[in-house]
């Protein structure tokens, strides 16, 4: 009923364009259950830790498991049927395994593709080895040797001037590979133990987010030394900040209200006012927190152990973390505060990162938590829907923005594909036979 009522208040100009694919997406994603039309056959025989669609067409599905393993699916066009014809299969394009003679000798960790083509792919392992794989040929074209067992591997998606392969470790420094020159091109120093999980910020191709063991995130800005910021859990704000409009409207009409009185100097100019959150150069006030930082805000931790999943929304302002002390956090990214959102109570690993997803408009979060994944309203925090289907923990989420579809992986081996609810009417394409016409059939 919804829908048709959204199409009659498009039709009528009530909605606008982009109102209307929201709602629809909304629509859809509210509806999100096990798929009863789409099926991928796992090739894996260890727990899947790793999920990616690619981000140019939106159509490979690339895979990483424990078994060492990594295979490619094609998700729009099956290869099989099942259920007369009801069902499609989707057996994967490649599959990578320990008998390859370059093959990774240990678990897969992370794997990724390549940001503006899909003929290269990243995979990171346990065996202390990043490489850098030619799609076509499934071969090895760059190898990066880690200090210890890789547990994330990022790249930027707005990069135009790098490319630059970012590597959490169990060491405590998150080192960024150059495809371009196959060698190390920084060393970032501040983590006082493993580095769990790496992102880059979606609104620079400079700007990177990891969270260690050791309880902290930090951003770096990798053009300079030492991180430049640091999140503290006790540094709180309450809720989201007011939109960009609405803040400037505000602003403007308290300057007219209140308009301090300015002093005149010697000169004649007036008593220049500093910037929102710069401080004066003069007198005690001097702060310099860039690079070090000073050392209680550098100690500062933002979850009471390892933050195991980090993600960033759409807009690159605010950050998502989770936690080994079962805790997920927002985080206000330009005022490095929590937003003290309440989400639910979840129950999260503890053992290694978990790969979170947001929807296009960041608007709900999935989250493994243990065998269910977990829909969460990311501002209010309240559940919207559970995700029951895997036999065992659930690792990695991946939503796919075109279909709006979301892919699961867990420690069953299994890829769950969690579609819009689809009646089996729509499958077989019946409709009304006034609608139908001779040539069509």
């Amino acid at each position: 009923m919804d829908t048709w009522k959204n199409i009659k208040d498009r039709e009528s100009g009530k909605l606008r364009p982009n109102s209307f694919a929201n709602r629809i997406k909304s629509n859809r994603i509210s509806q999100l259950e096990l798929s009863n039309h789409k099926e991928l056959v796992s090739p894996h025989k260890g727990s899947i830790n790793s999920l990616q669609i690619d981000l140019t067409e939106g159509r490979y599905l690339l895979s990483a498991a424990s078994d060492a393993s990594v295979a490619v699916y094609d998700v729009h066009r099956p290869s099989d049927f099942n259920g007369d014809g009801l069902i499609t299969k989707h057996n994967c394009l490649f599959f990578v395994d320990k008998q390859h003679q370059l093959a990774h000798k240990y678990a897969v960790s992370s794997a990724i593709w390549y940001p503006i083509d899909t003929g290269l792919f990243i995979t990171g392992s346990y065996d202390h080895h990043v490489n850098v794989w030619d799609t076509n040929t499934t071969q090895v074209v760059v190898n990066f040797k880690m200090p210890g067992k890789v547990y994330k591997t990022a790249m930027s998606t707005l990069s135009t001037s790098h490319t630059l392969i970012a590597a959490g470790t169990e060491d405590v420094q998150v080192r960024l590979c150059d495809i371009a020159s196959g060698a190390f091109a920084h060393t970032l120093s501040g983590h006082r133990d493993g580095v769990m999980t790496v992102e880059w910020s979606a609104s620079s191709e400079w700007v990177l987010i990891t969270g260690g063991c050791d309880g902290a995130i930090r951003f770096w800005d990798i053009r300079r030394a030492g991180c430049f910021q640091v999140l503290n859990q006790s540094q709180t704000q309450l809720g989201r900040r007011p939109p960009l409009l609405k803040r400037s409207v505000l602003t403007k009409e308290s300057n007219t209200k209140m308009r301090p009185v300015q002093k005149k100097v010697a000169n004649g100019s007036g008593s220049g006012h500093l910037p929102i959150g710069r401080l004066s150069s003069k007198g005690p006030m001097k702060q310099k927190l860039h690079p070090g930082m000073i050392s209680t805000q550098d100690r500062a931790t933002a979850h009471y152990g390892a933050v195991t999943g980090l993600k960033v929304t759409e807009d690159g302002m605010y950050l998502l973390s989770a936690g080994s002390d079962s805790r997920l956090r927002l985080w206000d990214v330009e005022s490095g505060c929590d937003t003290l959102v309440n989400f639910e109570t979840v129950r999260l690993q503890t053992s290694k990162p978990i790969q979170l997803a947001t929807t296009q408009d960041s608007t709900v979060v999935f989250v493994p938590c243990m065998r269910v994944v977990k829909a969460f309203d990311m501002w209010s925090g309240n559940a919207r829907t559970i995700l029951r289907g895997h036999y065992e923990s659930v690792n990695s989420c991946w939503f796919n923005q075109q279909d709006q579809e979301l892919y699961t992986g867990g420690n069953d081996r299994q890829i769950l594909v969690w579609s819009p609810a689809r009646s089996i009417a729509d499958e077989m394409g019946e409709g009304d036979p006034d609608d139908q016409d001779s040539w069509s059939n």
